[in-house]
């Protein structure tokens, strides 16, 4: 689990440092950072079929113009109700979202009714903090009903991984203040502008909390300005740092502190056909690449990824790469790699399934995965090489037989629960639907051969079973025996 920690839940005390208003803010700027209330319902990917647990949580939100409230994504994830307050007053008012990404961290909210809040002013935002620099978080944390400010001073600029997704890495600003359950979602000021989103906290370290910085809510805004969000792309390479001056001196690199290995490149990809592993990555855009991977913007030394974030589907970047001696520019058009969300926690999702004769299957996915603790070292295989060995482009889900209900059909096959599906009847599984197709044929065999990676045997299950199995099924509380649409 990452060490980064999303603030929506109690982790630690608050820290309110309530006083004057911050510099350069209007006197009633405070009006227009809302305290959000949310109830939710978490999907159960154990039982898929269930509706999942409810919960709730609180968090903050600030008016960025009419109608228009920023705040974080793990906030009003899987929401069933949002509700907000504003300062000094006990209305709740009704609430939704209007975008939400979950990869970066933010989601857009809209009262119903905004009449109320005409009047309020709105926030606008400045650029990255400088290192040293003071900034006050503004928010609801745990520890009391009322608004809090606290102070605190930047320590770090970073690209680091954002918890609430588990995969995606952004830019990112330290500051030695708690960022607090209930924080999240908050205006990070600096000279009457907004300079970042309170979003998570670290577990090991007191006084230290994460901000969203300025380029990746520009970027966010930007992405959903045509009605929906894309997603980012990705340029789909690994890349390897090179220290060893043996290793530079064997490549035919000066030893300069300059460019790294491409490893890898993932099929369909941004780089796929363009780049090839055993390329020397020497520059993005222009800006040189060192030997850790790293480059320099705004004066500031990030991740080289930084280029591509800033970017947008369809946008042009260029990589100067030397190749077997010689170097060359390659133009390479952007586009998002779909696939790498096997690798995030998915929300707002239903979990698929195929109930069959007893036999549950799902989609390998990271949901799945955190829930069920699989530990067949051919699944946790699959799920590594998924994307990085273009797996996808053969199995589009790789589909897990992860649960054996109680039946007179299955009573021996409980051992083979946890293992992924190869093969139904001979035919390899490309995904959740063929399944189905392959277990309910136009002509029905006499049995049912699954094969499983790894396993000893074959499942077989006789046919003539299954349509009671099916049917006892239903009587112990299951009233769908699939979901096989997100």
């Amino acid at each position: 689990m990452s060490r980064l920690l999303s603030c929506l839940f109690p982790l630690v005390f608050a820290l309110p440092v309530l006083g004057a208003p911050a510099s350069s803010l209007p006197s009633d700027i405070y009006r227009s950072v809302l305290r959000i209330e949310v109830a939710s319902q978490v999907p159960d990917y154990e039982t898929p079929w269930n509706s999942g647990r409810f919960g709730g949580g609180i968090g903050t939100g600030f008016l960025i113009e009419k109608n228009k409230i920023l705040t974080n994504a793990h906030v009003v994830s899987n929401a069933r109700r949002i509700l907000v307050t504003v300062y000094g007053s006990p209305r709740k008012y009704p609430a939704k979202v209007e975008f939400i990404a979950h990869d970066s961290d933010l989601a857009l909210l809209s009262v119903e009714d905004f009449k109320d809040f005409q009047s309020f002013p709105t926030f606008e935002f400045g650029e990255v903090p400088s290192l040293e620099s003071q900034v006050r978080v503004i928010g609801y944390p745990v520890g009391g009903e009322r608004l809090s400010v606290t102070r605190g001073v930047v320590s770090r600029i970073d690209f680091q991984p954002y918890s609430h997704s588990r995969s995606d890495s952004h830019l990112i600003v330290q500051i030695d203040a708690a960022i607090n359950p209930g924080n999240s979602g908050g205006p990070c000021v600096q000279d009457g502008k907004v300079v970042g989103v309170a979003f998570q906290g670290l577990r090991e370290a007191d006084n230290t909390g994460y901000v969203i910085p300025t380029p990746v809510i520009r970027r966010f805004l930007k992405d959903i300005e045509d009605g929906t969000y894309d997603h980012y792309a990705e340029l789909g390479i690994s890349h390897f740092p090179l220290f060893n001056p043996a290793m530079r001196k064997a490549l035919g690199l000066p030893n300069d502190g300059k460019g790294v290995l491409i490893t890898n490149v993932v099929a369909t990809s941004s780089c796929d056909n363009i780049l090839k592993p055993g390329d020397i990555l020497m520059s993005l855009d222009g800006k040189p690449v060192d030997s850790a991977g790293m480059i320099t913007i705004d004066g500031e030394n990030v991740n080289m990824e930084e280029i591509v974030e800033r970017k947008f589907t369809g946008d042009k970047v260029v990589a100067s790469c030397l190749r077997n001696g010689v170097m060359s520019d390659f133009e390479i058009i952007l586009k998002p790699l779909t696939w790498s969300r096997m690798y995030s926690v998915e929300y707002e999702k239903k979990p698929r399934y195929l109930l069959f004769s007893g036999l549950v299957f799902q989609p390998l996915d990271t949901n799945l995965f955190v829930a069920s603790k699989f530990d067949d070292v051919t699944v946790r295989r699959l799920y590594t090489d998924y994307v990085p060995k273009g797996l996808f482009q053969e199995r589009k889900d790789i589909v897990l037989l992860t649960r054996v209900e109680s039946d007179p059909v299955t009573s021996q096959l409980t051992n083979f629960a946890g293992f992924a599906v190869n093969k139904i009847n001979g035919i390899e599984v490309r995904d959740l639907k063929h399944a189905r197709e392959l277990l309910h044929p136009q002509e029905v065999p006499e049995y049912f051969v699954i094969e499983l990676f790894g396993a000893e045997r074959p499942i077989v299950i006789p046919s003539a079973k299954v349509a009671e199995a099916n049917k006892r099924m239903r009587a112990n509380g299951i009233a769908s025996l699939e979901n096989l649409e997100d």
